[in-house]
């Protein structure tokens, strides 16, 4: 009997972890072909029209979209999700903005979903995986490759090699992926903020349409405690201005949620020499204190 239940107990527990887990679905509307980057890895071993990547454990990805067709400009999203639902994006074409991801709906996971005819499902893949793409678009050091080439996307260090190119191309042997983690940051290209010579916290702030994504995901939730954890789980895969962060900080009702949210927040700040201007958001001076003591004694 006692076996049994711990059984049963050790189910619950696997099934209720994997509820917290989110699904995305990515499909074009006019049938182009394409494939999916998350946080610069590779996810789908071919190009497909319709992907459905599974199990995906955090709350927000950057997206990018390659397509097969080499005359078709790639792009990025930020994406934020909710633990344990299924989220679908359209890759859409306007003629204004081009192509671009439309939310399409988001639903409660279901664990045993209907298969969909001609939907390629994948399960989340951290490190990406390796694919012979036929006519690809790989960023390859900030250089747009189109030719065959066999690509392995490995590791955590989004290295990819190219190893070999169809003829009258050349072969070319390449560094990394520009990545998309921490925004994208280029080593090569470093972001320079305007107006601002002091020290230099994470590489690159989030885009002004990532930020108010990502404000608007913490103003949606109704209790304060929510806000806090969905902010933390947004910040932790990106960069923030100080500006920025005094704004989410505004968003909650509290000041100890306020005092919580600065503290997290200073390891995620570009201008960490601007994180004075954060102390607008406070109400009592007793706050303004803790948040200085934490800054002096945090080591990066």
């Amino acid at each position: 009997m006692r076996k049994i239940f711990l059984l049963a107990l050790s189910l619950f527990c696997i099934l209720a972890l994997r509820a917290q887990t989110s699904n995305l679905i990515f499909f074009s509307e006019n049938g182009e072909r394409f494939s999916v980057i998350l946080n610069g890895m590779l996810q789908n071993d071919q190009p497909e029209t319709n992907i459905k990547v599974t199990d995906l454990p955090a709350p927000s990805y950057k997206v990018k979209i390659l397509f097969d067709d080499p005359k078709l400009k790639e792009f990025n999203k930020t994406v934020y999700m909710n633990p344990g639902t299924e989220t679908t994006y359209a890759v859409k074409f306007s003629k204004k903005k081009g192509y671009s991801l439309k939310l399409m709906n988001t639903y409660p996971v279901v664990n045993e979903s209907e298969m969909i005819p001609g939907q390629m499902v994948v399960g989340y893949q951290p490190q990406g995986v390796s694919t012979n793409m036929g006519s690809a678009t790989t960023i390859v050091n900030n250089t747009t490759i189109n030719n065959n080439v066999n690509v392995s996307a490995n590791g955590m260090g989004n290295n990819v090699n190219v190893v070999n190119s169809n003829e009258g191309a050349g072969s070319q042997q390449a560094g990394s992926l520009t990545g998309m983690n921490n925004s994208g940051a280029n080593s090569a290209n470093p972001y320079v903020l305007p107006d601002y010579n002091g020290v230099y916290g994470c590489p690159r702030p989030m885009s002004p349409g990532d930020f108010q994504s990502a404000k608007g995901s913490i103003s949606s939730k109704n209790f304060e405690d929510s806000k806090l954890t969905i902010a933390k789980q947004i910040i932790q895969s990106n960069c923030l201005l100080s500006s920025q962060v005094k704004e989410i900080m505004l968003l909650f009702t509290f000041e100890d949620s306020r005092l919580d949210f600065a503290k997290f927040a200073y390891a995620y700040t570009l201008d960490i020499g601007n994180y004075y201007k954060v102390n607008d958001a406070f109400t009592f001076e007793s706050s303004i204190d803790d948040l200085n003591k934490y800054v002096q004694g945090f080591r990066r």
